[in-house]
């Protein structure tokens, strides 16, 4: 069951059939909660229209059975920078080291085709934000959020009561505890604890 709020889930799917109305290829969304929220370094830290296209370009590659990324995902590829030329996505001259092309930005051509269609998901996104951001202020998301990451990749200490320690994506600890084999008890962020323990 989706938990993403129906008119940010309508305008998702909206833009995403924009997107296919100019390549038919591409698949349909399936989770639109996938978009929300978290994300990898590699693709972006907010949603966007131009995040949307991104995903596209991972979609259209997946159709064509092409292998579009290498690391476990993180290193864009030149055969994800070719689908990304065909979708009006502009690129750095020379890949990341870490993320490769995974850097792309709408191009001014690309930007005119689709701009009712990303204004109007851009005003279902600040809606979203500014209903869930009363929620997300008393969460704590991990040194990644201060730094401007969205911590999709960035592993922080987390502990339990008899001192065992693991390193985990703070989004990851935040969906569900890790309990601990040896003592029962949820793993808990360092920095977390510490505050906790302060307060």
């Amino acid at each position: 069951m989706s938990t993403t709020p129906p008119v940010l889930a309508a305008e998702l799917a909206h833009a995403w059939a924009d997107i296919q109305r100019h390549h038919p290829e591409l698949p349909d969304l399936a989770a639109p909660e996938s978009l929300i929220g978290e994300s990898s370094s590699a693709c972006g830290a907010e949603l966007s229209f131009e995040r949307l296209l991104h995903e596209a370009v991972h979609g259209v590659a997946a159709a064509r059975g092409v292998r579009d990324t290498s690391r476990a995902g993180r290193y864009h590829n030149r055969r994800f920078l070719a689908i990304a030329e065909e979708l009006g996505l502009d690129h750095p001259e020379e890949p990341h080291p870490s993320s490769g092309f995974s850097l792309v930005t709408v191009s001014p051509e690309t930007r005119r085709r689709y701009r009712l269609t990303a204004e109007r998901l851009q005003r279902a996104l600040k809606a979203h934000l500014a209903a869930t951001a009363s929620d997300t202020k008393r969460s704590f998301r991990g040194p990644a959020a201060r730094h401007g990451s969205s911590g999709g990749g960035v592993r922080v200490k987390a502990v339990c009561d008899c001192g065992r320690n693991v390193r985990v994506v703070p989004s990851v600890l935040a969906q569900a505890p890790i309990m601990c084999g040896a003592c029962k008890t949820p793993f808990q962020i360092v920095e977390a604890v510490t505050v906790a323990a302060s307060s």
